[in-house]
Order: structure tokens, then C-alpha cells, then sequence
């Protein structure tokens, strides 16, 4: 049992409110925010109104826990919960989850990303329930006359076993809202939690599959409006003039015009990325009405000039350089390899790599490339927005609600304070919906209109819109001696216009005579982040390289990387490795022993690979076969080390989503470009994963574990690109090197 204060620096975890009519309030920040809907507000009491994240026990016991991070798949609506439930020590059965919408006048970091909303959560959630249920026993204690030592709490129960009196939390909760907040609590120990670590059902689950009205895209109200967006046909391009002659006179269409989505002397902020600064608004009754106006929208455009800009990434300047150019696929492909050829920025060099390759009696050498990605989500782009003069009412999905906040402040010229932004479900996210220019759009149009209006993307306006993931190219070599033992690496790795490298990541640290260089080209294509952003390629391209490495070399690729890994625990090179040695060798020894490495079932090709990111470790071993010159997937067994499991079965659907989203890019994503046009406009041409092609079996495994829980949305995400690429070369003897993999195997033949 630990032992921790409920006050970190100046501000206060947790804060209690005596409310009228009995019952107990505490409101807590776990790095997030909460404000509940209007209807929420009109089922609870007033005295309620004014707290916004917060742990609310009632007089008849009943208990509502406020979840604030957006919800986007990952299940932390339930999860969240879960953590103060346990310290709370209350019956799961008896506590209600609700949504809470933002409240950037109280709390900061609330957002869904990277990741981390368990992680940075974890300590707050306990700190809420275990603070609730020390007031609860100190009023107790007082009613009682009796020391808190001498009480229990268990079940939504208060016992004094030596008097045998018990009073349930709603009979202690008025007079426990009085209590001082303690200014330390004990959280429990691992072995005592109930509810963390057992598998508790998706709170929305039941109104997910009877279609309840929980996303943005499901938003409707009496005399809304619907929008729709026309943006240049190519990047590289801007609007220059608009013919909506024939557009404005069509039936239910109420205006064309356009807007600009940020002022010209706008510094944007990280979350700011936009591709068309200017874009057409078609507005109207309905969504069909809109789109056949937009069809018979006639826009022309000109060339963009090249600019240079100021960004600015959470307090640091950058300066983004977007050239005037149409962008081509196969000039993107030849201008990377051109700049590998060139002299790169050196990111870490251990002993002296030259040296080794000169002496070596063996180098090996393969280049790994990948293309843009479209995020695609279920959901399309959408929101919902309400602007008069002096306030603004926004409802919808989007990942980072307090930095959009801010944005659109500074946008409307409006203070944050009049604007109120309702998060709803979101229909998938990956990272596209960290970027809400759309939502700005929304807002910009509900204010000329002086009218309520929902702006919606169809799938066409998102695919071409931009935000991709980056397209990256890496080359690996590794110098072998005469006794094949590895004595060299070296990895020399781009992007347009990110890099992926991770310089301090393994295999940094396990090889004497160390690497890593990297660069980046410049390009008028929007990017931004992606489920594992940068470690969605580099992993492949190193895990399937440390296979073809372990292959020259004559070791098993699961025992050569143990081997690094070793080397890496008890004699590293270098001092700024980011990964631990012994988790990340407990995945691939976990991994080894479930999926019965050493067995494998006849007729079956298989391959494995392991990846860090997002402080978490993932290893997968892939089973494949051929049916109809099509790879056909029979299993996948994955070990992640994520530390202490909340919710088992969550976390195993969050892995299996990984892996499957993995695999379909893997094999079919793609987004190129001809003279700045998407080659890909829907899913007619933008392949995905079908359900038949999904693995026919998964299995996860998580790492007992004590440490306190890390990331897990996208762990499992890197890795199963490399499983995949090594098992088709186990069954074919071709190695995979350009994605998406079954497009290289149809040109190859």
C-alpha cells in the first residue's frame, strides 16, 4: 500500500462540496475536463451544476463517475472509471459512467492521442476514489466516535467491526461532502484491487449496437442547416474565382460563398495543419440537395507561391517551408532516392561505424519504402456548430478539444469562455481528427448564416483533403566479420516531409558501432499524425532487416534478438537508450512460448517482430498460407508488455484492432499523386481490409506486470507490418520492401 498527497504543486487533485439535499461531491482533474450536456444538467440538481470533473455519490448510494477524455474506440470511458471505482470501493454494478464535454477554464491535457490517457491518468483516477472513501470513513468515524482506524470500507459499505455498525456511503454521504480533504491517502496495493484488472462491457456498448444517437455525424437540430465544403481539385493549387450561377438556384440550397479557414497573419499552432486555406461552402436543407449543387459548383484555381511560415509547437517556433509545385508520386519516389544518396544529418553515432563497414568482410544493405496514407475513418469528417454574436455552441468528434478551443478563439475573436465545445463519440480518429480545421469551417459558416449548421465531409472531400500519413524510405546495413558476427550498423532514413527515425531505439544500445542518420524533403501535402506516428514504418523496416540480418548470419531471428537485447541489459552501449532491455526481452521470450515457436504447424509459414513505442512492448508471431495466390492469414499471436491491465478484454479488442488495421495497410494502403491529384478519391480505389481477410485467429497475451500502465492504442500497430513481411518471405523467398506488399509482389510478378 502506498501512500501519496492529494496535493501536487499548486493545485489540488481533488476538492470537496457540501451539496443541499445530502450527498457528496468531489471534483478531480485526471489531466482532462468535464461539463455535462444540457440534459445531463436536467436530471441532476442544480448544486450539481457547477463542478466539472468530478466523482458524485448521492443519498441512495448511487455513484457517477464523469469520464473527460474523448472516446474514440479505445474504451477509456469505461476504463477510466474503473481506476476510481477500485479505490472508491464500490460495487461496479452500482456506478453509472456519463461522458463530459470540455472545460478548459478548469483543466488542461484533455485529449486523446499518443496513447496516454491511462497512463497520465492513472495516479489522479486512484487519488479521486481513495480521497472519496477516506472522507467517507472519517464521517463515519466522527457519527461513531470511533477511530478510522478501526473501519472498513468495502462494497459502497462503511464497517466497525468491533461494534458491529455499518452505514452504506449514500446513509455517510451527506456528512462525508463536510469532511477536510485529507492531505494524503493510502492507494492500495496491487493484489487488493476488485475491479482493475477484470473485464468489465463497453458502457456504450448496448447504445452502439441500437444505433443511439452518440456521434457527431448523428447531431441534429430543429432549423439546422447542412454544409458542405469544394476545395481545389489538386495540391498546389488555390481558389481563384467561383461560378455558383447554377449551384444557388438549385433546389433547397440557400447560399454558396467561400471562407478562409485562417487569417492571413495566423501563426498556427501544432494542431493547426490545414491543406486549403480557402475553401467553397455550399449550404442547404439537406445533404443530398447540397451535393447535387456542389456537382454544378464550377471553381477556378491558380497555382499556390511558395511560402515559409512560423509554427509554433507547444512553445517552440519552426519554420515550415510549402513549395508551389504539383506533387507526382513518381517524383516523390525518385527525390528520395536521390537525397539518400547525399550526406544526412548524423542523430547518433556510437564507436566508429566507418571503420567497421571498411573492415568488414560482409555488408548487407536493403532500402524499405512506403507511401502516403489516407486515415479513413468510419465516421466522415463532421460537426455541428451554433455562433451568434457573442457565443458559440459546437458539438462533434475531434481529439484535442482544448487546443481546438483555443484556435477557434482566436479565429472568432471570441473569448474561450463563450465557447462551449460538446464532444461526442468519435467514429474512428487515428490521429485525423487531431486536425479540426473542419471544425472551424463549421463555425465560420454558422456565422454568416446566422443559423445552426452541420458541416459534413463526404468521403471524396476527406480522402483528397490531405493530413496523410507521411511517405518514408529507409536503407539498413549491417557489417558482418569473418566469423559473421555483427560488428556494424546503420540506418539512413527520410520522409516527405517527416522523418520517422527513432535514433535511441533499439537496436541503439545492443551494437558496438552505431548509426542513424536521417532527412526530410519539403512537399505542399498536408501530414500529420497516424496510429503510431513514424513507428507504423520504421518498424518495418528494421524488424524485417534484423530478420534477413539474423538469416545471413545462421541464428534464429527470435534468439538473435534476444541475444541483442541481452547486450543491450548488461553491457549497453551508449547512455540515451529509451527502451528497457529485460520488457522488451520479456515480449519476445512471451511471445516465443505462446505461439509454440519452435512447433510450427505444417504447411504454415510464419514470422515474427517486436517493437517500443509509447512506452509499451508488443511481439507478434504471424501464421500465413497461400490460397488463390492470396496470402491468407490463420493466426496471430501477440505478447505486450503495457504494464498493469485495467481492463482485460478492452485491452485485448485494442490490441486485435491494432493488428488488423496493420495488416490491411500492410497489404493494400496506398494514396498517390499525379500532377497534384489523388490517384485515390473512395473505396473503389483506396483498398482496405475486408473481414474475410482479417486473421482467422488472434491471441493476446499481456505481461503479468506491476508497473503502472503505459500505452496501448498503438503498440500493437508497428510490429505486425514486419510479422507479416517475414512470413511472406518465409513462404515465398521474396522479401517485401516496398508497401503496400501485395502491389510489390504484382509488379515483381
Amino acid at each position: 500500500m502506498s501512500t501519496v498527497k492529494t496535493k501536487i504543486g499548486r493545485r489540488s487533485f481533488i476538492k470537496s462540496s457540501a451539496m443541499a439535499g445530502g450527498g457528496m461531491m468531489l471534483g478531480f482533474s485526471w489531466l482532462a475536463s468535464c461539463k455535462m450536456s444540457p440534459e445531463e444538467v436536467n436530471a441532476l440538481p442544480k448544486e450539481w451544476f457547477k463542478i466539472n470533473g468530478y466523482l458524485k455519490i448521492a443519498d441512495n448510494g448511487q455513484v457517477t463517475i464523469l469520464s473527460p477524455n474523448p472516446e474514440g474506440g479505445q474504451n477509456v470511458k469505461t476504463s477510466m472509471p474503473m481506476i476510481v471505482a477500485d479505490e472508491l470501493d464500490v460495487d461496479w454494478k452500482n456506478v453509472i459512467v456519463e461522458q463530459a464535454p470540455l472545460d478548459t477554464a478548469a483543466f488542461t491535457l484533455q485529449f486523446l492521442g499518443g496513447s496516454q490517457s491511462i497512463r497520465r491518468g492513472w495516479e489522479g483516477l486512484r487519488m479521486a476514489g481513495a480521497s472519496a472513501k477516506a472522507m467517507l470513513i472519517a464521517a463515519a468515524a466522527e457519527a461513531w466516535q470511533v477511530p478510522m482506524e478501526e473501519l472498513t470500507a468495502a462494497n459502497g459499505i462503511v464497517t466497525h467491526a468491533a461494534s458491529d455498525k455499518s452505514a452504506t456511503y449514500g446513509e455517510l454521504a451527506s456528512a462525508a461532502a463536510t469532511m477536510k480533504v485529507p492531505d494524503e491517502v493510502q492507494l492500495k496495493d496491487i493484489k487488493d484491487f476488485n475491479i482493475i484488472g477484470t473485464s468489465h462491457k463497453n458502457v456504450d456498448g448496448h447504445k452502439i449496437v441500437t444505433g443511439k444517437p452518440l456521434f457527431g455525424v448523428d447531431t441534429y437540430t430543429e432549423g439546422m442547416l447542412t454544409a458542405m465544403i469544394v476545395h481545389p481539385p489538386a495540391f498546389g493549387l488555390k481558389l481563384k474565382s467561383i461560378d455558383d450561377s447554377e449551384a444557388k438556384n438549385m433546389p433547397g440550397i440557400k447560399d454558396v460563398f467561400t471562407i478562409k479557414v485562417f487569417n492571413d497573419d495566423y501563426e498556427k499552432a501544432f494542431f493547426d495543419t490545414r491543406t486549403f486555406n480557402e475553401v467553397a461552402v455550399v449550404v442547404g436543407k439537406s445533404t443530398w440537395e447540397v451535393m447535387q449543387a456542389k456537382k454544378v459548383l464550377k471553381i477556378e484555381c491558380e497555382p499556390i507561391e511558395s511560402t515559409t511560415e512560423s509554427r509554433d509547437r507547444f512553445g517552440r517556433k519552426w519554420q515550415e517551408h510549402t513549395p508551389s509545385d504539383l506533387e507526382s508520386t513518381s517524383k516523390h519516389y525518385a527525390e528520395m532516392e536521390a537525397i539518400a544518396s547525399k550526406k544526412a544529418t548524423v542523430k547518433r553515432r556510437d564507436g566508429n561505424p566507418e571503420n567497421a563497414f571498411k573492415n568488414a568482410a560482409k555488408v548487407l544493405e536493403a532500402t524499405y519504402t512506403a507511401p502516403f496514407l489516407a486515415h479513413n475513418c468510419m465516421e466522415p469528417m463532421n460537426f455541428f456548430a451554433d455562433v451568434s454574436q457573442d457565443k458559440a455552441l459546437l458539438i462533434g468528434p475531434l481529439q484535442k478539444p482544448e487546443l481546438t478551443e483555443q484556435t477557434l478563439s482566436a479565429r472568432l475573436g471570441m473569448p474561450v469562455e463563450n465557447i462551449d465545445i460538446q464532444m461526442t463519440r468519435l467514429g474512428g480518429g487515428y490521429g485525423r481528427r487531431s486536425y479540426a480545421h473542419w471544425l472551424v469551417e463549421a463555425a465560420l459558416i454558422s456565422q454568416k448564416m446566422k443559423a445552426p449548421v452541420k458541416l459534413v465531409y463526404s468521403r471524396e472531400d476527406d480522402m483528397t483533403n490531405g493530413i496523410y500519413r507521411p511517405s518514408y524510405r529507409a536503407t539498413y546495413r549491417a557489417a558482418l566479420d569473418a566469423d559473421n558476427n555483427l560488428i556494424g550498423f546503420h540506418v539512413k532514413t527520410g520522409g516527405i516531409p517527416q522523418s520517422p527515425l527513432h535514433e535511441n531505439r533499439f537496436p541503439a544500445g545492443a551494437i558496438e558501432n552505431y548509426l542513424a542518420e536521417d532527412w526530410t524533403i519539403d512537399t505542399n501535402l498536408t501530414v500529420g499524425s497516424f496510429r503510431a506516428p513514424s513507428s507504423n514504418f520504421i518498424a518495418c523496416a528494421e524488424q524485417s532487416f534484423l530478420d534477413e540480418v539474423a538469416e545471413a548470419i545462421g541464428k534464429d531471428p527470435i534468439d538473435f534478438r534476444l541475444e541483442l537485447l541481452e547486450r543491450a541489459q548488461n553491457d549497453p552501449v551508449g547512455e540515451n537508450n529509451d527502451y528497457e532491455a529485460h520488457r522488451y526481452a520479456g515480449v519476445l521470450k512471451l511471445v516465443k512460448e505462446k505461439s509454440g515457436w519452435v512447433n510450427k504447424e505444417e504447411g504454415l509459414s510464419r514470422g515474427v517482430a517486436a517493437y517500443f513505442c509509447h512506452n509499451s512492448y508488443a511481439a507478434q508471431v504471424l501464421d500465413l498460407t497461400w490460397e488463390n495466390n492470396e496470402p491468407v492469414i490463420k493466426k496471430v499471436t501477440c505478447a505486450i508488455d503495457c504494464g498493469i491491465v485495467v481492463n482485460p478484454d478492452a485491452a485485448t479488442n485494442l490490441a486485435e484492432g491494432g493488428i488488423v488495421d496493420g495488416i490491411g495497410n500492410a497489404l493494400y494502403g496506398e494514396i498517390s499523386f499525379k500532377d497534384g491529384v489523388p490517384d485515390q478519391r473512395n473505396f473503389d480505389t483506396y483498398r482496405m481490409i475486408r473481414m474475410s481477410e482479417a486473421p482467422k485467429e488472434i491471441n493476446v497475451h499481456f505481461v503479468e506486470s506491476d508497473i503502472h500502465p503505459t500505452g496501448l492504442g498503438e503498440p500493437s500497430f508497428p510490429p505486425i507490418f514486419a510479422a507479416l513481411a517475414n512470413a511472406m518471405y518465409k513462404s515465398t523467398g521474396k522479401r517485401s520492401y516496398k508497401q503496400p506488399f501485395l502491389k510489390e509482389r504484382e509488379l515483381l510478378g
